[in-house]
């Protein structure tokens, strides 16, 4: 019975997915669990910690399916925590009392946090899927729409143009910028832990220092110089990254809502028949999508600040801070797969009305090329002076309703110095791009050119 959005059976595939769930699921988690015991017990026999008779019998009883989750469930509630049951478990399907051999030198924290480090690399795998699969949507819409006029909008006025390619690049970046961030931590986070109880392995008498780095090797992870049980950056770190391509979703999202309004009307989310539309007003099409993300991502970030709330931990075990992981974490991951699923879905169909930009930017008949007027008369008359003179005629055009060019190419001042064909070029859009192509090119063939 799904009490949450993540797993609801009605929303849960909107805010979230099937493949996220399952990494963060119980029975995921306890198979981490099993298989840490399984590879720590391999270790031992090897090195002859424990007797190879009881690593051969803990490894064969090593199944996520001999595991009674019901009873893992009893005795998570009694303990407190899930790895004893499990421990005791295992050790109940060994013969002749070989289990007692099992979780051999270690401590809760240290399976609960290396499954932790295991989940994560599972989940990070499907983030970076779907940035891989954002990625190569932008490229395409950036591409596409490389000279495509647009207005640019500062404070939700309109600004000068610049082109709906550039406007796609520039998040394409930030997202390239994201999945550089993930090959950078990987390293860092993807790290085990085996300490002991308080982190110096003191209950192994030898070879200890050989278990911790066999274990690593055997589970793929990197070995720790020292424990962290409560030196909780690497989990914060990831938190934080969640928390920045949220960020960018939510961008992407913003954009989305504000361009679809009827009033503009320039992108809309793919059209399915029926989605977004409103129970009693027919003519709606709201951006579903994009109204998903929003929420997703803002829970996100409060996840995020959680997870480094949880780093202010109590000397070598915490009493309490660890366990916001356990909320904040799995939830986290879940969400952000729900706003990368949308997010994908969005600019994979994404719709562009090119005509609609381009009339958008006529509008305010034509002061939105001020800007491109005051640079051009600036070495005539000095660009101050120049910027007064065409504040006061942009007034005068917008209390008249007359076209800003018209107003220009009568001034004395001006049309002594440009001539009407000379001002209509300065006021055409398409002759005030800047080097917005230049830019978008630069990021196409650096996101082409990116090595994951």
């Amino acid at each position: 019975m799904g009490a949450t959005i993540i797993d609801s059976s009605i929303f849960g595939n909107i805010f979230s997915t099937d493949a996220m769930r399952q990494v963060w699921s119980d029975r995921n988690r306890t198979a981490k669990y099993v298989e840490i015991e399984r590879a720590l017990a391999v270790v031992q026999g090897r090195l002859g910690i424990i007797p190879q008779e009881a690593a051969d019998e803990i490894v064969k009883n090593c199944d996520i399916d001999k595991i009674d989750m019901d009873k893992l469930r009893a005795a998570t509630e009694r303990i407190g925590y899930p790895v004893l049951g499990v421990v005791s478990q295992l050790n109940a399907l060994c013969r002749d009392k070989l289990g007692e051999y099992c979780h051999w030198g270690a401590t809760t924290q240290d399976i609960t946090d290396t499954a932790t480090v295991l989940q994560i690399r599972e989940a990070l795998e499907l983030v970076d899927a779907d940035l891989q699969g954002i990625s190569a949507a932008l490229v395409e819409i950036s591409r596409r729409h490389r000279d495509t006029p647009v207005i640019g909008r500062s404070n939700l006025q309109q600004a000068i143009p610049v082109t709906f390619g550039f406007k796609t690049a520039a998040i394409l970046a930030g997202i390239e910028r994201h999945r550089e961030r993930l090959a950078q931590l990987r390293p860092r986070v993807l790290m085990g832990e085996f300490g002991g109880a308080c982190g110096t392995l003191a209950s192994i008498e030898r070879g200890a220092m050989e278990t911790q780095a066999g274990l690593m090797e055997e589970l793929g992870l990197s070995q720790p110089d020292i424990a962290w049980h409560t030196v909780r950056d690497t989990i914060a770190e990831v938190g934080a990254f969640l928390g920045l391509v949220g960020g960018s979703l939510g961008k992407i999202a913003m954009d989305v809502k504000l361009m679809m309004q009827h009033e503009v009307a320039e992108v809309f989310e793919p059209f399915h028949p029926g989605r977004g539309s409103s129970s009693t007003m027919p003519q709606k099409r709201n951006p579903i999508s994009s109204c998903y993300i929003h929420a997703a991502v803002s829970v996100v970030r409060q996840h995020a600040a959680a997870l480094m709330d949880a780093m202010i931990a109590d000397h070598e075990r915490s009493t309490g801070p660890w366990e916001i992981e356990w909320i904040a974490l799995p939830e986290a991951f879940c969400l952000l797969a729900g706003a990368l699923k949308q997010t994908r879905f969005v600019l994979e169909g994404l719709e562009v009305d090119a005509a609609k930009m381009r009339a958008n930017i006529d509008i305010t008949n034509g002061l939105v090329m001020s800007e491109a007027v005051m640079m051009g008369l600036g070495p005539y008359i000095g660009r101050e002076y120049a910027h007064d003179l065409v504040y006061d005629l942009c007034r005068e055009a917008i209390r008249t309703n007359r076209p800003l060019l018209d107003i220009l190419a009568e001034h004395p001042e001006i049309n002594v110095h440009l001539d009407r064909d000379a001002l209509a070029r300065l006021c055409d859009p398409a002759n005030y791009l800047g080097q917005a192509g230049v830019m978008v090119d630069k990021v196409l063939q650096r996101a082409a050119g990116a090595v994951r």
